[in-house]
Parts: C-alpha cells; structure tokens; sequence
C-alpha cells in the first residue's frame, strides 16, 4: 500500500492511496475459502484486514463484488482486491491536538491530560487523540512505539501523564513502571461513607483485575486476573461520599475504578462501574494530581503536581465537603 494520504489529502480512499493487486486462482487454490487465497495474494496484511476489504465491498471474484469472506473459490477466477486504508492504517499520522506540556526536555514530557482526550487511537477514536498531537508536536516521535506513550489513563480520567521522547527514556519509564518506581497518585470522588476503622489509615486493596466475563465492555476483580494493588486514603468524607487519595502499585486497565466499585465505592460519574451522574459530574471523578520518579536518563529526582480541573473541585463542593483542592 501506499504512504498515508497527506493533509491536503485527507479523503479515505481517494485514488493516489490504494492499490489493486489482480491475480487468478491456481489450481492449487481451487476450492479455498476467499479470505484464505487473499492470505497468498496479499501477504503483508492480516486475514482480518482482508477480511474487512471484503466486507467492505472492496474484493471483485470475476468483476462481482464478492459477499463472504467464507466463499468458496474455483480455479481460473480471477480476483481483483481493492487495497484501501482502514481506519486504523491512518490513524498515526501527526494532527494539531493542544498539549498542555508540564516539563519537558529531551528525554520526557509530563502531560497533563484533559478529560474527554483520548490517548491512543482505537475503534471509536481513529483521531485527533494524544498520540496525534504527540506525532505533530514532535516529528521524532514517529519514531518511538506509540509515540513515546508509556502509559495511560482512560478517556475521562484528567491529569498527569509520562511521555518519552527517546528510545533510552521509553525503555526505562517502562521498565521503572513495572518496578513500581514510578509514584502515580490520584484524587477520586467515590459514593458512600468510608468505614471508620479506615479513616486514620491506608486501606489496601489487592485484588485481581482481569476482562469482565459478562460485558466485554469492562474489567473485574477475577480470580485469574492480573495481580493488581491500590492504596486508597480517606482525606474527607460525610455519610454521602468519600474524598480519596489513591496511589498505584500496578497499572491494570480501569484499576482504580474497578477497586473501588469491587469495595463498595463506585466513583461518582462512573455510569460502567455502578457510580451516579451526581454533583455535576458528567464522567468519572478521578485525577492523576501526583507523579513523583527519578529521571531515567540523569537519575534526578522529579515531582509534578496538578491540582483538580473546575468539575471535580466543584462536585467536592456540592457534596458538601471542604477539602482545599
């Protein structure tokens, strides 16, 4: 296939981006499914991808639209496929998304990350995420696997985020990570009122995350999931909700959110994980507010701070707590 379309050329499909690749069926290949001969044909791309090209109407057996990937094919036939660029194969090109840039040098950025930013293309989200804006603030970026992003937070979840800039730094973020030492701190607004016996104490969490067998839409505390611990403070709470301080040890998919429902606090604003639309929230309740590591190139020790974005700072407020965020 092709380069990706430039700016100027942004339509899906337009002549200069595809390619057709033509060939007749063998007699080695007479009888075998479409997908599978597309396999021989095509061998750079994955049986899914060709898959999607002939649900797309992109794959002609003899001038005809073909209609199932399943479809038996005999010899001499001739198949004509369209190569054309799914949504995925354009979705790391460079594209003007504000970055509000904490630190920088030139081995990392702090990044403190807007709820509603998605962080990495994906169904739903080809564009016009942080890895966009990541590849157009900086051309060496391209360079790096997933733009020098080391680790996530999840689309409505705000503030602080690591990005490498170098092959040295991602490597050692990463690593540092899964050694726990990086320190991620978060601020969440959860439902209920907070057992006394935790009130003057770190209430540890160490339950096992893995996918939800009923909805693959979620995580859950599963018997066979990943090893996952979250350390949880109360700062302050009534008999309506919980303001908590939550410190990752591990870095599971939803962690924090999928603890503190596992325990009976589900974050206000959390419609997957039984939280409410309370106190003005419109999506989860949880801030990234702390990133504290050593430089993993000069070895300097680093502390980021971000204090809480307007909509968590007044959902404290109508509940009625006076925490000073």
């Amino acid at each position: 296939m092709t380069s990706p379309s430039t700016d100027e050329d942004e339509g899906e499909g337009s002549a200069q981006e595809i390619e057709t690749r033509k060939q007749s069926v063998s007699a080695a290949q007479h009888g075998q499914r479409l997908d599978r001969i597309l396999v021989e044909m095509v061998p750079e791309f994955s049986r899914s991808y060709l898959q999607k090209l002939i649900a797309d109407g992109a794959v002609r057996v003899n001038g005809e639209v073909a209609g199932k990937a399943a479809a038996r094919i005999p010899a001499a036939q001739v198949i004509e496929a369209e190569l054309r660029p799914t949504p995925d194969t354009l979705a790391f090109r460079a594209e003007p998304v504000p970055l509000d840039i904490v630190y920088e040098d030139a081995h990392l950025l702090v990044i403190n990350k807007p709820a509603g930013l998605v962080v990495h293309p994906a169904a739903g989200n080809w564009s016009g995420t942080l890895l966009n804006g990541l590849l157009a603030y900086d051309s060496k970026a391209a360079q790096l696997p997933r733009a020098g992003i080391v680790h996530r937070l999840d689309k409505d979840t705000s503030g602080l985020m690591l990005v490498g800039r170098t092959l040295e730094a991602c490597t050692a973020l990463v690593r540092m990570i899964a050694a726990r030492e990086v320190r991620r701190e978060y601020l969440a607004l959860a439902h209920g009122s907070w057992p006394a016996a935790y009130h003057d104490s770190e209430r540890v969490i160490e339950a096992p995350i893995g996918r939800d067998p009923k909805s693959r839409l979620k995580m859950a505390v599963v018997s066979q999931g990943k090893p996952a611990r979250t350390d949880v403070t109360l700062l302050e709470g009534n008999s309506q909700v919980s303001l908590v301080q939550c410190r990752l040890h591990t870095g599971r998919t939803h962690q924090i959110r999928v603890h503190m429902a596992f325990i009976g606090h589900a974050l206000v604003g959390d419609l997957l994980y039984g939280g409410q639309l309370s106190y003005n929230m419109t999506r989860q309740a949880l801030h990234a507010c702390r990133l504290s590591l050593q430089h993993p190139v000069s070895g300097q020790g680093l502390y980021f701070e971000q204090e809480c974005p307007k909509d968590i700072s007044l959902a404290v407020r109508i509940a009625g707590l006076g925490y000073n965020l």
